[in-house]
């Protein structure tokens, strides 16, 4: 934990690198860059991986392969539903990956200064160059601060409901699966957050985050472990998604906003 994922300066150093995807994964790395440029063309300014593919830690036939996609307009329902297309076929041909999610955005909105906190903070930070010109060039330097706190994971409280209405309409073991994930991941990234300013660093690594959280915490650690354990191997446990959405999460909503406030509103 001493190198805590910044420089020198106290500054985040970008995390991932293509250098450090796994030789079970080049391939569906070479195949998403190839088919991507052919997809969007002109339209792609710039294109991004993320998470355990680039950071190295990825598990064959566990990990999902996730690509942000920056275009030069606005995305439009076909720019959506080519990424769609893209992510499916990379998916069914390349069972290295469970599953391909990619996030689409435009320059313009990347580089504004509503998202200089949030969404470029990501681009800059946990984003790997893997097409075109990189817009971390642009974007400044940031450290482990309250304020990027608050902007990227200030709006738990928001999200809530939804997760409620979610849980309740699910009835497979396939939705509360894909729930549990999503739910216990986001959980996690925000009590790692929430105590990141006082640690003074950075990790994405799930468990490691509900580590550390449990040193400020300990009366929650027990349950924070949990959840990340469920990030990594998903449950089919509606109990354990109730328990997400009218007890952790509220509790983590409440500290997290009387200690950073909440994520300033996006208009639209």
């Amino acid at each position: 934990m001493e190198h805590r994922g910044l420089d020198a300066y106290g500054y985040f150093e970008r995390e991932g690198s293509l250098g450090r995807v796994r030789s079970e994964f080049k391939g569906v790395v070479a195949a998403a860059r190839a088919r991507t440029a052919e997809a969007y063309g002109r339209r792609l300014h710039s294109a991004y991986l993320y998470g355990s593919v680039p950071r190295g830690t990825a598990r064959p036939g566990r990990s999902d392969l996730d690509l942000l996609l920056v275009l030069h307009h606005e995305p439009s329902d076909e720019d959506r539903d080519t990424a769609e297309v893209l992510a499916r076929g990379l998916d069914e041909d390349f069972p290295e990956v469970d599953g391909v999610g990619i996030l689409l955005q435009d320059k313009v909105a990347v580089l504004s200064e509503a998202e200089r906190f949030d969404l470029g903070w990501f681009l800059a930070c946990l984003c790997t160059p893997l097409l075109g010109a990189d817009l971390a060039e642009h974007l400044p330097r940031y450290r482990p601060d309250s304020l990027l706190a608050r902007e990227t994971n200030g709006d738990l409280a928001e999200l809530l409901p939804g997760w409620r209405t979610r849980v309740r309409e699910a009835s497979t073991p396939e939705e509360y699966r894909t729930l549990s994930r999503i739910v216990a991941r986001r959980l996690v990234r925000t009590a790692f957050t929430l105590v990141m300013p006082r640690w003074g660093g950075w990790t994405s690594d799930l468990g490691e985050s509900a580590e550390i959280f449990g040193m400020y915490y300990p009366e929650r650690a027990a349950q924070m472990e949990a959840a990340a354990a469920v990030a990594l191997d998903p449950v089919a446990d509606p109990q354990v998604l109730r328990g997400y959405v009218e007890d952790l999460g509220p509790w983590l909503a409440d500290e997290y906003t009387a200690r950073h406030g909440t994520k300033t509103s996006r208009r639209g």
